[in-house]
């Protein structure tokens, strides 16, 4: 794949991280070839280190630390050599930005993953935000900041093979036991609140809807659910070979990934999500090997689905027509039971 398609392949997952679309053209228009992709935005993001270091306020500087996350986040989506480093990076970036903005934020860790537990202590509930293939915790901030206004605590997370774990931990089928010891940790923390355990929520974007609709079935102190852009079911001979790829890396080789693969299928779980669900996918979302969140929601007891024509995967480029919905379905879901 040349720049000008991969560059184009990522444009609205760039901007809906919350990068300036202006920034992104002219970073990406000045590569000559796809090796240089983390390179430059590794040098992008370092350059927003430096405006925090020039900054007249911590505000300023805590603002340019966010945006030097997204962009040595950004910089690992070339899955070359310098992809660790740079999630490296994005974590130690995101990390300092929050001991700026919020120093109430706190870091909460445990066997196969790692994250921040930001919002306020006597929140209605708890949304875990769990990311799919190649995301992380630091792609996410507007949807984390979104549940925030609505007065919700937010833990957004690294899981196997994710994020700052990719170096150290491979992907795995059963993310329930991964979800379900962040609860525990949560609780232990006493940060699930006065309504107690059953008020957790969570959001899963890409492969992490997958996560997140599996979990919800296994789990039982999950009270709300939504997908975005989740597959049903995966075929890997139908896969497309970056997708492969990108998969046998994070998950420890070909071999295990095809088996990780092998066990992407809700058919037999999603009767068993008995919280309130809603599933957005994009029309124009189409990848081979990929069945989209539609087949969930008919075998969910309490499936409601989102379908947005012009919706691409992640629907960075439709971001008003489902994002206020979601962040409201998982708002009036942990307040009350009851879908809004």
């Amino acid at each position: 794949m040349n720049v000008p398609e991969f560059a184009a392949a990522q444009w609205t997952r760039a901007t809906g991280t919350g990068v300036d679309p202006h920034e992104y053209r002219r970073v990406t228009d000045g590569l000559a070839s796809v090796a240089d992709w983390a390179p430059s935005f590794l040098h992008t993001g370092y350059g927003y280190l430096e405006r925090a270091e020039q900054a007249g306020s911590s505000v300023s500087a805590g603002e340019h630390l966010l945006m030097a996350a997204r962009w040595f986040h950004l910089a690992t989506l070339a899955h070359d050599a310098e992809a660790q480093r740079a999630a490296i990076e994005a974590d130690h970036a995101l990390s300092r930005a929050f001991s700026v903005l919020e120093p109430g934020a706190r870091r909460v860790s445990g066997e196969g993953f790692t994250g921040w537990l930001r919002g306020p202590a006597d929140a209605p509930g708890t949304v875990i935000i769990i990311p799919g293939l190649d995301s992380a915790k630091e792609e996410f901030l507007d949807l984390a900041s979104s549940l925030l206004a609505r007065g919700l605590a937010v833990f957004a997370m690294d899981g196997p093979g994710q994020g700052v774990l990719t170096a150290t931990t491979a992907l795995r089928p059963d993310y329930e036991q991964v979800v379900g010891r962040a609860i525990d940790a949560l609780e232990a923390l006493g940060a699930l609140g006065a309504l107690g355990v059953e008020r957790v929520g969570l959001v899963g974007l890409s492969l992490g809807g997958y996560f997140a609709a599996r979990t919800a079935a296994l789990e039982p102190r999950v009270a709300t659910v939504a997908t975005v852009s989740g597959p049903f079911r995966l075929d890997w001979e139908e896969l497309p070979p970056p997708v492969r790829d990108i998969m046998a890396r994070r998950a420890g080789g070909a071999d295990a990934a095809r088996d990780f693969a092998h066990h992407v299928d809700l058919a037999a779980l999603a009767p068993r999500i008995t919280a309130p669900l809603l599933v957005v996918d994009g029309g124009q979302d189409v990848i081979p090997g990929v069945t989209n969140g539609e087949p969930l929601v008919v075998l969910a007891p309490h499936g409601d689905y989102l379908s947005v024509p012009h919706g691409d995967h992640l629907l960075g480029n439709a971001r008003a027509d489902w994002l206020p919905r979601l962040v409201d379905h998982v708002t009036q879901t942990l307040r009350t039971g009851a879908p809004a």
